[in-house]
C-alpha cells in the first residue's frame, strides 16, 4: 500500500510543507527513519532526529518551530501523536482477514458462530457458546460454556474465558489473559479457610483492550464489569465484584482488591494498588506505585495522587523533597542537641 503526502495530510485534516507527491509504504520511529517511511514527532525530547531522519514523511504539530532546515516532507496536524494512531488503525483495517474455521479446533454442537470468523487451531468452544460476526479466535483459546462473545473481538493465543461470562463488541483480549476465574473468597474456620462459592460472572463491555495475562475475577454474585473504552495493560488484576469505570486506563502489575469501584476516565500507573470496598472518583489521576487505602481524596475525584498511602501529588512532592534530605537533617539535630547540651551545662 502507497500513499502520498497529499493523501495523509487529507486524511488527518493536516498541511503539507514540502513534496506533496511524497510516497511511504511503511511506519519507523523518526530516529530509525528510512526512504519510503512515516514518522511522526510529538515529544520535542526527539527534535534533534527530525534534521537527520531519512523519512520520507513526518507528522508534526502545527506549532512545530523547526530551528534549522528539514529535508524531509513534513505534514503538519492539530495533534500528531493523535494522527499516527490514527494511520495506524487504517492500515491495520486494510490487511486482509483470515476466517474459517481451522479443522483442529472444536467447537460444541450447541454453540453459535457468527459470519467471517476466524477459529484458529486447538480453540476450545464449550456449549450455548455464543459469538458474534467477525471474530478472530486465536490458537488455544478456551471459550467456557454458556460465555457470549460480542462481534469484531479478537482473542489472542491461551487466553481463557470461563463459564457464563460475558465479552462485547469490538474487544481485544491479548495471550493469556483470564476472564472470570474464581474471585479470592475464603472464609475462616476452624480447620482453616472454607473457600465461598464464586456464582457470579465478568462482564466486558464493548471497546475494552486487556493486556496479557491480566485477569479478571467472577463475581461472588452479580457481576465484575469492565466498563466501555477500558483499557487494560498486562499483569492487571481486577479483582471480584469490581467496577471500573468507562474509558480508564491502568498500566502494568495494577491491583485492585474487591469489591473497589474505580470511576470513568481514570488513568493508573503502573503497579497501583487499591484496597478492597472502596470507590475512586472520576478523573483521578494516580502515579506509579501509589497505595490507595481510604480517605475523601480519591473518592471526590478529579485529582491527581501519589505515594503509599494516596495523598495529592503536590504535597507528595514536598513531602519527598524534605526525605531526600532526611540523613543531613538528622545530623543537623543531633548537632544542635550536642550544642543544646553543652549550654545547659554551662
Amino acid at each position: 500500500m502507497v500513499f502520498t503526502a497529499q493523501q495523509i495530510a487529507g486524511f488527518c485534516g493536516g498541511t503539507v510543507e514540502g513534496n506533496p507527491d511524497a510516497q511511504v509504504t511503511t511506519f519507523a520511529k523518526i530516529e530509525e527513519g528510512t526512504e519510503g517511511a512515516l514518522s511522526f514527532l510529538a515529544n520535542l525530547q526527539y527534535e534533534n532526529y527530525i534534521y537527520e531522519t531519512k523519512s520520507s514523511v513526518v507528522l508534526v504539530n502545527k506549532d512545530f518551530q523547526p530551528k534549522q532546515d528539514i529535508a524531509t516532507t513534513l505534514v503538519r496536524v492539530d495533534n500528531a501523536y493523535e494522527s499516527v494512531a490514527k494511520l495506524l488503525q487504517l492500515y491495520q483495517s486494510m490487511q486482509q482477514k483470515r476466517v474459517g474455521i481451522d479443522s483442529l479446533a472444536f467447537i460444541h454442537p450447541t454453540a453459535k458462530i457468527g459470519k467471517d470468523c476466524y477459529i484458529g487451531p486447538f480453540v476450545a468452544i464449550g456449549e450455548n457458546v455464543e459469538v458474534g460476526d467477525g471474530c478472530v479466535f486465536h490458537p488455544h483459546v478456551t471459550i467456557g460454556a454458556n460465555a457470549k462473545v460480542g462481534c469484531n473481538t479478537e482473542i489472542y493465543s491461551n487466553a481463557v474465558i470461563y463459564h457464563d461470562c460475558v465479552v462485547g463488541n469490538n474487544c481485544i483480549l491479548h495471550a493469556g489473559c483470564v476472564i472470570g476465574a474464581d474471585g479470592f473468597g475464603f472464609a475462616p474456620s476452624a480447620n482453616g479457610y472454607e473457600k465461598i462459592p464464586q456464582i457470579g460472572i465478568v462482564t466486558i463491555e464493548d471497546n475494552v483492550e486487556i493486556g496479557a495475562n491480566t485477569c479478571v475475577d467472577r463475581s461472588t454474585m452479580g457481576s465484575t464489569y469492565v466498563r466501555k473504552g477500558v483499557k487494560l495493560d498486562n499483569l492487571v488484576q481486577i479483582a471480584h465484584n469490581c467496577e471500573v469505570g468507562q474509558n480508564t486506563v491502568m498500566s502494568a502489575q495494577v491491583g485492585v482488591a474487591g469489591s473497589a469501584k474505580i470511576g470513568e476516565w481514570c488513568v493508573f500507573g503502573g503497579q497501583v494498588g487499591v484496597a478492597g470496598h472502596l470507590s475512586v472518583g472520576d478523573r483521578t489521576r494516580v502515579g506509579a506505585k501509589t497505595g490507595i487505602t481510604g480517605g475523601n481524596l480519591a473518592r471526590k475525584g478529579d485529582c491527581t495522587l501519589m505515594g503509599m498511602p494516596a495523598i495529592e501529588s503536590k504535597k507528595w512532592s514536598r513531602n519527598a523533597a524534605v526525605l531526600r534530605n532526611l540523613s543531613s537533617l538528622q545530623q543537623e539535630v543531633e548537632q544542635l542537641k550536642k550544642e543544646l547540651e553543652e549550654l545547659k551545662n554551662k
